[in-house]
């Protein structure tokens, strides 16, 4: 099931919103970030494009400018992966982070899902906040992982 699109529109800045309308977002702009990040070095724009396809994504605008985005892979019915989380660095320390994460998860699709997971190296601080708990269960959560992967 598709969700609809839902739009947020920040509480005190002017002209600010999230999307979650997939033809609003700026794929250069988000390949721009992802591929200089930490978690994505190197990703190709093909890659994302596909990865914003088929992802229930949340882009943050500044007037017509994109300058955040969060990623939710789900099946829309139990589970989803919060991933790809940021702000440009021009509109950090705006709390913006902390509104894109709280949209994220008032939408009605992460209303109804039984688990939401991430992964973080860097804002654990963050989605603590916003009710995530670290998983301290020994052999609970496993991984395969290609930290190199776009770079190949």
């Amino acid at each position: 099931m598709s969700p609809s699109f839902e739009t947020y529109l920040h509480p005190t800045l002017s002209n600010c919103f999230i999307t979650t309308n997939p033809h609003n977002m700026d794929i250069t702009a988000i390949h721009q970030f992802l591929t200089r990040s930490t978690w994505a070095a190197g990703i190709s724009r093909e890659t994302v494009q596909l990865s914003i396809t088929n992802s229930l994504c949340f882009g943050l605008f500044k007037d017509d400018k994109q300058i955040g985005f969060a990623r939710l892979v789900t099946d829309y019915a139990t589970f989803g992966y919060l991933c790809d989380v940021y702000i440009v660095e021009e509109w950090r320390n705006h709390k913006l982070s902390r509104w894109l994460v709280e949209c994220c998860q008032q939408h009605p699709v992460t209303q109804r899902l039984r688990r939401i997971m991430l992964v973080t190296s860097t804002a654990s601080w963050l989605y603590e906040k916003v009710g995530y708990r670290p998983v301290k269960q020994e052999n609970f959560v496993w991984q395969i992982v290609r930290p190199d992967i776009y770079k190949q």
